[in-house]
């Protein structure tokens, strides 16, 4: 395990938060994910994967160009990047028939194809994957989840998640439901993450989550007009649900759940990116980047919701270096930079920060960097 750099701030003076009620009264936009997690705490149980995956796909004009290994995460977006680097070099994921190395680039027409036994569902097993923590006590802790990083097994993903990491280094969260985990973000978003030791602060937690009193920003790279941005909404409120007809998406539809996202600041990167300073007042299902995209924004990097169009507006204005690093960046550009709760033993106000992504602030000093 590792400790980050990173800011934590408790509230101790006299004027300070510190009840859950004078947090509330300071900031009272908050997110809520906490639904997702309960389904999947109760779902978790009994989960039984089919004997073999069989799947196919023909890369398309605008995926031409990319690694495969970059290509086939985002198609199998629910298995991990190790698991998808095992299928290739094991020869279970295929491209004409053929094994080829993860960084072989597709062309239009390509066939990728899947075949590969799924082991059985089976009990989580500890396993020694490091954790950068950045704040804990005997009670809870706090981690900045690297991307990749799937939040907890499931269909394809039974190893290398960070359920597994928190039953090694933390052996008596077996007893603890995800193994104290009170709420998620996606494999390839970076960022915060609350986990619990034990089963009175993780329902305390999750309690709050549900009443909308913890304090969450994200950090984002957007792909925006730069002389558009003054006429660009401040806050979305745009009902979610799932996509009509393609029901691993989300989309905004008038038959979803209410969802409010609030736009802070906008800071111009390059001619046709930015970085978005967010905060959610709600917290659906991949909510920012649906709002973002939702609004002409897209993040950069977002294999679903993304803009390929707008990814190449982005490059005519850039040099060959940048460009490069703008269609190697292989996620979607999204950091969960700072968290605000009150710890639910000691009724203080916590606020916790961690710098930007060092990939998004690596991507920023590049189209930054003067010639």
């Amino acid at each position: 395990m590792t400790t980050a750099a990173t800011d934590v701030t408790r509230f101790d003076d006299a004027n300070a938060p510190t009840t859950l009620a004078d947090l509330k009264a300071d900031h009272s936009d908050f997110d809520d994910d906490s639904d997702g997690l309960i389904q999947a705490q109760n779902a978790a149980q009994g989960l039984a994967a089919p004997s073999v995956l069989q799947q196919s796909m023909t890369i398309s004009d605008a995926q031409a160009g990319k690694r495969i290994d970059k290509v086939a995460s985002h198609w199998l977006a629910d298995f991990s990047r190790e698991q998808v680097k095992d299928w290739l070099n094991d020869g279970a994921l295929t491209i004409n028939g053929m094994t080829q190395k993860p960084k072989y680039r597709v062309k239009a027409g390509d066939v990728v194809a899947l075949y590969a036994t799924l082991q059985a569902a089976q009990a989580d097993l500890p396993e020694n994957i490091p954790l950068d923590i950045v704040f804990e006590d005997a009670y809870l802790l706090v981690i900045n989840k690297p991307a990749g990083l799937v939040v907890h097994p499931g269909a394809g993903n039974w190893t290398g998640t960070l359920v597994n990491a928190l039953l090694y280094h933390y052996p008596d969260s077996r007893v603890l439901p995800r193994a104290g985990l009170v709420h998620r973000i996606d494999k390839d978003t970076t960022g915060l993450l609350i986990i619990a030791k034990d089963h009175k602060t993780q329902l305390a937690l999750i309690a709050q989550l549900k009443d909308k009193t913890v304090y969450r920003r994200y950090q984002a790279l957007a792909l925006a007009d730069t002389d558009t941005l003054a006429s660009l909404p401040r806050t979305i409120d745009a009902p979610i649900g799932r996509h009509a007809s393609q029901r691993t998406k989300m989309a905004v539809t008038s038959s979803g759940k209410p969802a409010v996202t609030h736009i802070d600041r906008l800071t111009a990167v390059a001619d046709g990116l930015v970085l978005a300073d967010l905060r959610l007042e709600t917290g659906r299902t991949h909510q920012i980047r649906v709002h973002l995209a939702h609004i002409g924004c897209p993040l950069l990097g977002d294999p679903v919701y993304g803009s390929t169009r707008q990814t190449a507006k982005l490059c005519k204005h850039l040099n060959t270096a940048q460009q490069t690093q703008v269609n190697d960046f292989a996620r979607q550009a999204l950091h969960a930079y700072e968290l605000g709760f009150v710890h639910p033993i000691t009724g203080q106000a916590v606020r916790v920060q961690a710098a930007l992504a060092a990939d998004m602030q690596v991507l920023i000093d590049v189209l930054t960097k003067k010639d």
